[in-house]
């Protein structure tokens, strides 16, 4: 916001703003879900890790949840993210390097090994393939004695952004939307402590968003799984309190603060007014991680300073859970000890600075006042533009939102080119020290085992098994009214791999191709 005023006073503040305040737990929230907020319970620690393979990662989990995290977050290489297996000619090149690999529930299963389902929450990034990993996280639960009400966590399912910003889609959006809704369906009938869809503005601000089309454009996204999920017969009060977000926090201290603030109130009012839903499906609770695009390979542990800046800011907002990036992951995948350190931040956050003891601690400034009116403001004035277009599925036809965030990105990219905006170490305060390598892991090799592993499934599984239940789901998937994941569950249990399903979906649905 390049128009902040230098001094603000009462003149100000918005003419009612108690009632634009309220109390902390109490509708609109502008100032916390919970009226005790962290004085009650900390903030949830929930690192992201995905290494190669499932023995390497949950070594990684292990040592985490050793050194006092208190959430696992499980990033996915890009074949299980886009429905392909390891030994897929399109997964060539990609196995384990943006995450974790994944073909089938006996990796997952060696992913999770040793650590207890029932009192551990697990965060899953995955979309296009969510309901085959929410799928294969129950068959886990059940073949290890956990029972699907006993887990917790949240699996992201947010397609819209995928189209949107980040592009590890496969179907057509309408049949997307219905996988998604399933999973919604699937979860809200189960009773399980699971958030079925995490509505990400994080991987839209990465691209270049602005806060304000951060928040609006994840609540149109939003707006529109509840349609769907109302469409499909759900009770709103029954199921949006299930509804997680997930945002970004950058270094802007007080506009990120104001961010929070405003988004927890604009959340309130538009599920008030387009759904009379009850104040507990109003509550808008999120996720946050730090700015994986401000970190900078020159200087790197600047950004140790950085994180620490965002991870304040997320915590003054209000945040649920939160994931702070190592600093060194502009160069490689975080280390060990880099990983540690990150952790470590929330920790000294938590326990030494005071902050969380007093509820809502920036609220009744004048200048947060401000900037929470005006980002409110600003991404309503976004929203409603959407809305009229038609919402968010025929925005993302039309390619509303792309545009806008390459425009934003466009002018961000200027402004640190032509030295108004400053980034430290970058184009100011510079020095010649050249980038530091980091040794990767022999991914050709980790790809080679991977693929030995799902042809040793294939070769062991019952083949009728896994025939009846591809065929069941594809039937399903032919008639637009019966459910997906339970057929789906089937075929997780026969040992179909993700590819195998995602295949059965893809020969009825086709894939999309974008038209902008």
């Amino acid at each position: 916001m390049s128009d902040r005023k230098p001094v603000y006073g009462p003149d100000d503040w918005h003419a009612d703003l108690a009632r634009e305040l309220g109390a902390p737990g109490v509708f609109p929230y502008t100032r916390g879900v919970h009226p005790t907020m962290y004085r009650g319970k900390l903030w949830t620690m929930r690192q992201y890790a995905g290494f190669g393979t499932a023995e390497e990662t949950n070594a990684r989990f292990r040592h985490l949840l050793a050194a006092g995290q208190t959430g696992l977050s499980v990033a996915f290489d890009l074949p299980t993210q886009m429905g392909y297996d390891s030994d897929h000619p399109m997964a060539e090149g990609e196995v384990g390097r943006a995450g974790v690999a994944i073909d089938t529930v006996d990796d997952l299963a060696r992913l999770f090994d040793g650590i207890p389902l029932d009192r551990v929450s697990t965060s899953m990034t995955i979309n296009a393939t969510a309901a085959v990993l929410l799928a294969m996280y129950v068959v886990v639960g059940e073949e290890h004695g956990v029972g699907r009400s006993k887990l917790q966590g949240t699996v992201q399912n947010d397609i819209l952004k995928e189209f949107i910003a980040r592009g590890t889609y496969i179907y057509p959006i309408e049949p997307s939307l219905r996988l998604a809704t399933d999973v919604c369906r699937f979860v809200t009938i189960e009773g399980m402590s699971f958030n079925p869809i995490s509505v990400s503005g994080y991987h839209m601000r990465e691209a270049g968003a602005t806060a304000a089309q951060e928040l609006a454009f994840t609540f149109a996204n939003g707006l529109e799984y509840v349609r769907r999920a109302v469409a499909a017969g759900l009770d709103v009060d029954q199921f949006a309190p299930r509804l997680s977000f997930f945002f970004a926090a950058f270094t802007d201290l007080f506009e990120e603060i104001a961010k929070f603030r405003a988004a927890r109130r604009l959340w309130a009012r538009l599920m008030k007014q387009n759904f009379h839903a009850n104040d507990s499906a109003c509550r808008l609770r999120f996720h946050t991680q730090t700015g994986g695009s401000t970190l900078t390979a020159q200087q790197p542990k600047n950004n140790v300073v950085r994180v620490a800046i965002q991870a304040l800011a997320a915590v003054l907002g209000g945040t649920q859970s939160l994931h702070t990036n190592a600093y060194d992951e502009a160069l490689a995948l975080p280390t060990e000890q880099s990983a540690t350190l990150a952790l470590r931040t929330q920790q000294i956050l938590a326990h030494e600075t005071g902050v969380p003891e007093t509820v809502d601690p920036a609220g009744g400034s004048w200048y947060v006042e401000a900037l929470t009116d005006r980002v409110e403001r600003d991404a309503r004035a976004l929203l409603e533009e959407i809305e009229r277009a038609g919402g968010a599925a025929r925005a993302v036809e039309r390619g509303l939102f792309q545009e806008a965030i390459a425009r934003s990105a466009y002018a961000q990219q200027r402004a640190i080119e032509s030295g108004e905006s400053v980034v430290v170490g970058v184009n100011e305060y510079a020095d010649d020290q050249t980038i530091p390598s980091v040794p990767g892991p022999d991914y050709q090799a980790l790809a080679a085992a991977q693929c030995t592993r799902v042809a040793e499934i294939r070769g062991k599984r019952e083949t009728g098994n896994v025939k009846r239940a591809l065929g069941a789901l594809e039937r399903a998937a032919r008639d637009p009214a019966p459910p997906l994941i339970e057929p789906m569950l089937d075929a997780v249990r026969a040992r179909a791999t993700v590819g195998e399903i995602s295949d059965v979906l893809r020969a009825v649905w086709g894939v999309y191709r974008p038209t902008q």
